[in-house]
């Protein structure tokens, strides 16, 4: 049996291989010490005190098939925390409930990507390093993906507007995460203006990924589409995001997108057909979670608590940059694999190399030098782990933290 070639050259998913690269390396732990897992973006801050009883009120539900858009309760809470966070107006004809935000930028592309774009084979613009589903939603649409660096050099953010105009004149969207994962670099209101004019100038559509919006240092960040509304371009956007990283429901499976009407008209169709709604005891706890902000501002302070111990015992290594938004380190190193197995092997902390969320481009992988470290755990963890990180990593080349 032949299978599609255009999956042909897909790498193995990040995971699997940080597994087989450590399989054979016992961790270095000292007496009493435990493993510390860092790599996975698995929030374990404690979910919202309203979880268990909304969905126990609800359990009847399970009985009933949910409608595929989303029941017009969670619709309207997705709504109205969009006008209180960035000032939007949406109507819920212009929203669709997720199954969190990766089924979202997958099939968005599966149904608003034309297969040939000004007479040309379509492309797809994605960051690099990204979220593996961009590239894999390019494949599945047999449009090229072209992969921009996102690197220190351009702010961890790619450069659209250094890509040339003919390439731009086929490119039919542009994947953005901001904050960034895995740098924690934030879009400002320029950058996004910036790629707006672009995406109008040259007829392609931003799939803004928003799913790490809620957690920040300082000012929240702009969201693409908000920026887009201002410029009366709108329809150039394609909003994504989700409870997992806000409300600390990962498990719950739950997000949305928001779209222009005509857009959604095509992406409701599509999941009509091939797609799965959310169930409505899931979409009732979505909802009690979208109308409450208290415990995402609290959810928000103990990252911001995990920042600063970052800053402190990291902070004077060259080339460490605080995380503007997001719960990722991106960490220079000589060799992201090396470092992950020196960890694993000296102090039993797992980290995922850098080049495991990048594409090699002309033999160049821009994660090679990084390590991505979550910081998922609570504070003491955190400090614990960092400490030791340090310690294995970096105290040959400098001492002491920033105290």
């Amino acid at each position: 049996m032949t299978f599609p070639e255009r999956f042909s050259n897909l790498p193995e998913y990040a995971f699997p291989r940080l597994r087989a690269l450590l399989s054979n390396i016992q961790p270095g732990l000292a007496p009493g010490e435990s493993p510390m897992v860092l790599t996975i973006g698995e929030p374990r801050h404690a979910m919202p005190d309203f979880v268990g009883p909304v969905m126990a009120d609800s359990i009847a539900e399970f009985a009933k098939y949910p409608t595929n858009e989303g029941a017009p309760e969670l619709l309207d809470a997705i709504s109205a925390w969009l006008k209180r966070r960035h000032g939007l107006d949406i109507t819920t004809d212009r929203l669709m409930a997720l199954n969190g935000t990766r089924e979202g930028l997958f099939n968005a592309a599966l149904a608003l990507c034309p297969e040939i774009k000004n007479g040309q084979r379509s492309a797809i613009l994605v960051p690099n390093p990204f979220y593996q589903v961009y590239a894999v939603a390019a494949a599945a649409v047999n449009a090229e993906a072209i992969f921009l660096p996102a690197t220190p050099e351009t702010g961890n953010l790619p450069d659209y507007a250094g890509v040339p105009a003919d390439v731009l004149d086929r490119v039919a969207i542009a994947y953005l995460c901001s904050p960034a994962n895995p740098q924690g670099a934030m879009a400002d209101r320029d950058y996004l203006e910036t790629l707006v004019t672009l995406a109008e100038r040259h007829d392609f559509l931003i799939f803004s990924d928003e799913c790490y919006s809620e957690i920040y240092r300082d000012a929240p960040p702009p969201s693409a589409l908000a920026v887009a509304t201002d410029m009366g371009l709108a329809d150039r956007v394609v909003m994504f995001n989700s409870l997992s990283k806000r409300s600390n429901l990962p498990g719950l499976r739950s997000g949305f997108v928001a779209a222009s009407k005509a857009q959604m008209v095509k992406i409701r169709q599509l999941r009509s057909f091939a797609g799965a709604p959310l169930p409505l005891p899931v979409q009732r706890v979505s909802q009690a979670a979208w109308a409450d902000d208290a415990h995402a501002d609290a959810n928000r302070a103990l990252y911001l608590e995990k920042y600063h111990i970052a800053d402190r015992i990291l902070g004077n290594i060259p080339g460490y940059l605080p995380i503007d938004g997001g719960f990722f380190l991106w960490l220079p190193v000589e060799d992201g694999e090396a470092a992950a197995c020196k960890l694993w092997a000296t102090a039993g902390i797992q980290v995922l190399p850098g080049a495991y969320l990048s594409r090699d481009v002309d033999g160049r992988n821009p994660g090679q030098g990084f390590i991505r470290v979550a910081l998922v755990a609570d504070a003491a963890q955190t400090e614990t782990a960092l400490t030791r990180l340090r310690a294995v990593l970096y105290d040959d080349i400098t001492t002491g933290g920033d105290d």
